[in-house]
């Protein structure tokens, strides 16, 4: 699935900024929750709003405020998705 430009560069950046020994555990679960939030939308492509959604909703809470700290220093305006 296509994913939009600016929102996968925001990603990746926030990825970079994950824990390594989360990091690729994060990963697998936020690219397969985003694209099925995408798809749930009617759409071919990933955008912000569902990578934003996929990190609230497949993150555990204990980790909550390191990932809003993580999402506010890549740029993701995640208020506007809670």
């Amino acid at each position: 699935m296509k994913w939009d430009a600016t929102a996968l560069s925001k990603y990746n950046k926030m990825l970079n900024l994950i824990p390594i020994f989360h990091r690729r555990l994060a990963q697998e679960v936020v690219n397969i929750k985003s694209e099925q939030m995408a798809q749930a939308r009617g759409s071919a492509q990933v955008e912000e709003a569902d990578i934003v959604r996929s990190f609230m909703t497949e993150v555990p809470k204990a980790f909550y405020s390191l990932m809003i700290r993580t999402m506010d220093d890549v740029g993701f305006d995640y208020k506007k998705y809670i």
